[in-house]
Protein backbone atom coordinates (compact mmCIF):
# COMPACT_ATOMS: atom_id res chain seq x y z
CA UNK A 1 0.00 0.00 0.00
CA UNK A 2 1.14 3.30 -0.73
CA UNK A 3 0.31 5.94 2.08
CA UNK A 4 0.85 8.94 -0.46
CA UNK A 5 -1.63 7.46 -2.74
CA UNK A 6 -4.25 6.52 0.21
CA UNK A 7 -3.76 10.18 1.44
CA UNK A 8 -4.46 11.70 -2.24
CA UNK A 9 -7.48 9.57 -2.62
CA UNK A 10 -9.02 10.71 0.96
CA UNK A 11 -8.01 14.40 0.90
CA UNK A 12 -9.47 14.15 -2.95
CA UNK A 13 -12.72 12.74 -1.46
CA UNK A 14 -13.07 15.83 1.33
CA UNK A 15 -12.34 18.70 -1.26
CA UNK A 16 -15.15 16.99 -3.21
CA UNK A 17 -17.31 16.43 -0.32
CA UNK A 18 -16.80 19.73 0.82
CA UNK A 19 -17.86 21.21 -2.81
CA UNK A 20 -21.05 19.04 -2.85
CA UNK A 21 -19.70 16.66 -5.70
CA UNK A 22 -20.94 13.72 -3.23
CA UNK A 23 -21.02 11.26 -6.43
CA UNK A 24 -16.73 12.06 -6.78
CA UNK A 25 -16.17 12.23 -3.30
CA UNK A 26 -18.17 8.41 -2.64
CA UNK A 27 -15.26 7.21 -5.89
CA UNK A 28 -12.55 8.81 -4.43
CA UNK A 29 -13.49 7.66 -0.58
CA UNK A 30 -13.44 3.99 -1.74
CA UNK A 31 -10.64 3.69 -3.97
CA UNK A 32 -8.91 5.36 -0.20
CA UNK A 33 -10.95 1.72 1.40
CA UNK A 34 -9.95 -0.17 -1.20
CA UNK A 35 -6.15 1.02 -0.19
CA UNK A 36 -6.46 0.75 3.31
CA UNK A 37 -9.20 -1.84 4.58
CA UNK A 38 -7.90 -1.16 8.53
CA UNK A 39 -9.98 2.54 7.29
CA UNK A 40 -7.58 4.99 9.69
CA UNK A 41 -9.88 7.92 8.10
CA UNK A 42 -13.11 6.14 8.60
CA UNK A 43 -14.26 6.11 5.49
CA UNK A 44 -16.98 3.48 6.29
CA UNK A 45 -18.68 5.74 8.46
CA UNK A 46 -18.17 8.91 5.82
CA UNK A 47 -19.68 6.17 3.27
CA UNK A 48 -22.53 5.27 5.62
CA UNK A 49 -23.17 9.10 6.53
CA UNK A 50 -23.34 10.10 3.44
CA UNK A 51 -25.96 7.20 2.21
CA UNK A 52 -23.36 5.32 0.17
CA UNK A 53 -22.57 2.44 1.55
CA UNK A 54 -23.87 -0.25 4.60
CA UNK A 55 -23.81 0.75 8.28
CA UNK A 56 -20.95 -0.85 10.17
CA UNK A 57 -21.24 -2.56 13.10
CA UNK A 58 -18.51 0.03 14.54
CA UNK A 59 -16.37 2.38 14.11
CA UNK A 60 -12.86 1.29 12.70
CA UNK A 61 -10.63 0.56 15.87
CA UNK A 62 -7.78 2.41 13.58
CA UNK A 63 -9.68 5.45 12.93
CA UNK A 64 -11.03 6.06 16.53
CA UNK A 65 -7.55 5.58 17.77
CA UNK A 66 -6.28 8.03 15.00
CA UNK A 67 -9.27 10.20 15.53
CA UNK A 68 -8.42 10.56 19.35
CA UNK A 69 -4.74 10.60 19.37
CA UNK A 70 -4.47 13.89 17.09
CA UNK A 71 -7.05 15.47 19.37
CA UNK A 72 -5.50 14.52 22.94
CA UNK A 73 -4.30 17.92 23.46
CA UNK A 74 -6.67 19.73 22.56
CA UNK A 75 -9.85 17.10 23.45
CA UNK A 76 -11.06 18.49 26.60
CA UNK A 77 -11.31 22.51 25.41
CA UNK A 78 -13.01 21.35 22.51
CA UNK A 79 -15.51 19.17 23.82
CA UNK A 80 -16.15 21.02 27.29
CA UNK A 81 -15.65 24.57 26.21
CA UNK A 82 -16.88 24.48 22.76
CA UNK A 83 -19.55 21.71 22.34
CA UNK A 84 -20.53 22.50 25.99
CA UNK A 85 -20.13 18.27 26.92
CA UNK A 86 -21.81 17.85 30.61
CA UNK A 87 -22.24 13.95 30.23
CA UNK A 88 -19.81 12.86 32.86
CA UNK A 89 -21.31 15.80 35.60
CA UNK A 90 -24.83 14.46 34.54
CA UNK A 91 -23.68 10.79 35.15
CA UNK A 92 -22.96 12.28 38.77
CA UNK A 93 -25.48 13.92 39.55
CA UNK A 94 -28.07 10.96 38.14
CA UNK A 95 -26.35 8.67 40.55
CA UNK A 96 -26.71 10.76 43.37
CA UNK A 97 -30.08 11.43 42.76
CA UNK A 98 -31.11 7.63 42.42
CA UNK A 99 -28.86 6.86 45.75
CA UNK A 100 -26.73 4.63 44.01
CA UNK A 101 -23.57 6.22 45.00
CA UNK A 102 -20.98 5.46 46.61
CA UNK A 103 -19.45 2.40 44.79
CA UNK A 104 -16.32 0.31 45.39
CA UNK A 105 -14.92 0.03 42.11
CA UNK A 106 -15.78 1.68 38.84
CA UNK A 107 -14.30 0.97 35.24
CA UNK A 108 -14.13 3.92 32.70
CA UNK A 109 -14.56 2.94 29.38
CA UNK A 110 -13.23 4.94 26.68
CA UNK A 111 -12.12 7.19 29.78
CA UNK A 112 -10.28 9.26 27.67
CA UNK A 113 -8.45 12.14 29.10
CA UNK A 114 -10.22 11.13 32.86
CA UNK A 115 -13.24 13.52 32.74
CA UNK A 116 -15.53 11.12 34.30
CA UNK A 117 -13.02 9.75 37.16
CA UNK A 118 -12.99 13.31 38.34
CA UNK A 119 -16.81 13.67 38.11
CA UNK A 120 -16.67 10.01 40.13
CA UNK A 121 -13.22 10.54 42.52
CA UNK A 122 -14.87 10.89 45.60
CA UNK A 123 -17.70 8.49 45.01
CA UNK A 124 -15.45 5.43 44.07
CA UNK A 125 -12.71 3.61 46.27
CA UNK A 126 -10.85 2.70 43.08
CA UNK A 127 -11.14 3.62 39.39
CA UNK A 128 -10.16 1.96 36.82
CA UNK A 129 -10.14 3.33 33.00
CA UNK A 130 -9.48 2.37 29.27
CA UNK A 131 -8.79 4.21 25.97
CA UNK A 132 -7.86 3.15 22.61
CA UNK A 133 -5.79 6.32 22.42
CA UNK A 134 -2.64 5.83 24.43
CA UNK A 135 -2.47 10.05 24.04
CA UNK A 136 -5.88 10.58 25.89
CA UNK A 137 -4.10 7.75 28.30
CA UNK A 138 -0.91 9.54 28.55
CA UNK A 139 -3.12 12.90 29.85
CA UNK A 140 -5.14 11.22 31.71
CA UNK A 141 -2.60 9.12 34.13
CA UNK A 142 -1.10 12.99 34.81
CA UNK A 143 -4.00 13.73 36.26
CA UNK A 144 -3.46 11.05 38.99
CA UNK A 145 -7.38 10.42 39.04
CA UNK A 146 -7.15 6.94 38.16
CA UNK A 147 -6.25 3.51 39.84
CA UNK A 148 -5.39 1.80 36.89
CA UNK A 149 -5.04 2.12 33.43
CA UNK A 150 -4.82 0.49 30.14
CA UNK A 151 -4.84 1.20 26.39
CA UNK A 152 -6.50 -0.87 24.09
CA UNK A 153 -10.22 -1.68 22.54
CA UNK A 154 -12.86 -1.63 24.57
CA UNK A 155 -15.02 -4.54 23.27
CA UNK A 156 -11.47 -6.56 23.51
CA UNK A 157 -10.52 -5.21 27.05
CA UNK A 158 -14.03 -6.62 28.34
CA UNK A 159 -13.90 -10.20 26.41
CA UNK A 160 -10.62 -10.83 28.02
CA UNK A 161 -9.12 -9.34 31.69
CA UNK A 162 -8.02 -10.22 34.87
CA UNK A 163 -9.65 -7.45 36.41
CA UNK A 164 -12.17 -7.95 39.62
CA UNK A 165 -15.74 -7.83 39.12
CA UNK A 166 -16.58 -3.77 39.53
CA UNK A 167 -20.00 -2.13 40.73
CA UNK A 168 -20.07 0.58 38.29
CA UNK A 169 -19.17 0.46 34.49
CA UNK A 170 -19.34 3.70 33.06
CA UNK A 171 -18.94 4.97 29.26
CA UNK A 172 -19.86 8.68 28.66
CA UNK A 173 -19.54 9.02 25.02
CA UNK A 174 -18.29 5.61 23.73
CA UNK A 175 -21.70 4.56 21.78
CA UNK A 176 -21.96 7.23 19.41
CA UNK A 177 -18.43 4.99 17.71
CA UNK A 178 -20.22 2.08 18.11
CA UNK A 179 -22.93 0.54 16.50
CA UNK A 180 -23.99 -2.92 17.27
CA UNK A 181 -24.76 -2.52 21.33
CA UNK A 182 -24.67 -6.64 21.74
CA UNK A 183 -21.28 -7.16 22.63
CA UNK A 184 -20.80 -4.02 24.57
CA UNK A 185 -23.83 -4.42 26.77
CA UNK A 186 -22.47 -8.64 27.21
CA UNK A 187 -19.02 -7.84 27.79
CA UNK A 188 -20.34 -4.75 30.91
CA UNK A 189 -22.60 -7.54 32.19
CA UNK A 190 -19.79 -10.06 32.54
CA UNK A 191 -17.35 -7.24 34.38
CA UNK A 192 -20.39 -6.28 37.07
CA UNK A 193 -21.18 -7.66 40.34
CA UNK A 194 -24.68 -9.09 40.89
CA UNK A 195 -26.73 -5.75 41.11
CA UNK A 196 -24.04 -3.49 39.68
CA UNK A 197 -24.97 -0.51 37.83
CA UNK A 198 -24.08 0.32 34.01
CA UNK A 199 -24.04 4.06 32.88
CA UNK A 200 -23.77 5.46 29.79
CA UNK A 201 -24.71 8.19 27.30
CA UNK A 202 -25.95 7.97 23.67
CA UNK A 203 -26.99 10.22 20.67
CA UNK A 204 -30.74 9.28 19.88
CA UNK A 205 -31.82 8.22 16.46
CA UNK A 206 -35.08 9.79 15.69
CA UNK A 207 -36.11 7.52 12.82
CA UNK A 208 -35.20 3.67 12.60
CA UNK A 209 -35.16 1.20 14.91
CA UNK A 210 -31.59 0.19 16.08
CA UNK A 211 -28.69 2.48 14.77
CA UNK A 212 -27.42 4.26 11.93
CA UNK A 213 -24.64 6.82 11.14
CA UNK A 214 -25.57 10.77 11.91
CA UNK A 215 -24.35 13.62 9.55
CA UNK A 216 -21.56 14.39 12.33
CA UNK A 217 -20.18 10.46 11.47
CA UNK A 218 -21.09 9.70 15.49
CA UNK A 219 -23.60 6.60 15.49
CA UNK A 220 -27.08 7.28 16.80
CA UNK A 221 -29.15 4.50 18.71
CA UNK A 222 -32.87 4.29 18.88
CA UNK A 223 -34.13 4.10 22.35
CA UNK A 224 -36.50 0.57 21.36
CA UNK A 225 -33.01 -0.88 20.29
CA UNK A 226 -31.10 0.36 23.47
CA UNK A 227 -33.97 -1.39 25.44
CA UNK A 228 -34.07 -4.95 23.70
CA UNK A 229 -30.41 -5.11 24.15
CA UNK A 230 -30.39 -4.45 27.47
CA UNK A 231 -33.03 -6.47 28.64
CA UNK A 232 -31.36 -9.34 26.26
CA UNK A 233 -28.01 -8.87 28.51
CA UNK A 234 -30.14 -9.19 31.80
CA UNK A 235 -30.35 -5.18 32.97
CA UNK A 236 -33.34 -3.69 34.48
CA UNK A 237 -33.59 -0.22 33.36
CA UNK A 238 -33.29 2.26 36.38
CA UNK A 239 -33.76 5.44 34.13
CA UNK A 240 -33.57 7.02 30.45
CA UNK A 241 -33.35 10.56 30.61
CA UNK A 242 -33.50 12.50 26.82
CA UNK A 243 -30.14 14.81 27.56
CA UNK A 244 -28.42 17.48 25.11
CA UNK A 245 -25.22 15.51 24.95
CA UNK A 246 -23.44 18.63 23.32
CA UNK A 247 -24.21 21.74 20.72
CA UNK A 248 -22.81 21.04 17.36
CA UNK A 249 -22.82 23.38 14.62
CA UNK A 250 -25.29 25.52 16.44
CA UNK A 251 -27.59 23.23 16.98
CA UNK A 252 -28.25 20.10 20.15
CA UNK A 253 -27.46 16.88 19.66
CA UNK A 254 -30.55 14.80 21.65
CA UNK A 255 -29.50 11.57 23.68
CA UNK A 256 -30.41 9.39 26.18
CA UNK A 257 -28.30 9.04 29.55
CA UNK A 258 -29.24 5.21 30.60
CA UNK A 259 -28.58 4.11 34.44
CA UNK A 260 -29.19 0.36 34.21
CA UNK A 261 -28.84 -2.82 36.98
CA UNK A 262 -27.22 -6.00 36.54
CA UNK A 263 -29.52 -8.96 37.69
CA UNK A 264 -27.77 -11.02 40.13
CA UNK A 265 -28.13 -14.41 37.27
CA UNK A 266 -26.90 -12.16 34.28
CA UNK A 267 -23.60 -12.43 33.17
Amino acid sequence: MSEDALAKAYNRGLALEEKGDIAGAVAAFREALALDPADPGGVAVRLAALGAGPVPDMAPPAYVEMLFDQHAISFEAILVDTLHYEVPALIRQKLDALGLTPFSRLLDLGCGTGLAAEAMRDAAREIIGIDISEQMVDIAEQKDVYDGLYSGEILGFLADNDEDPFDLVIAADVLPYLGAVENLFAGVAGMLTPDGVFAFSTEMLMTGDTYAVGPNRRFLHAESYLRKGLTKAGFSVLSMDEINVRNEDGAPSPGHLVMVRRAPEAG
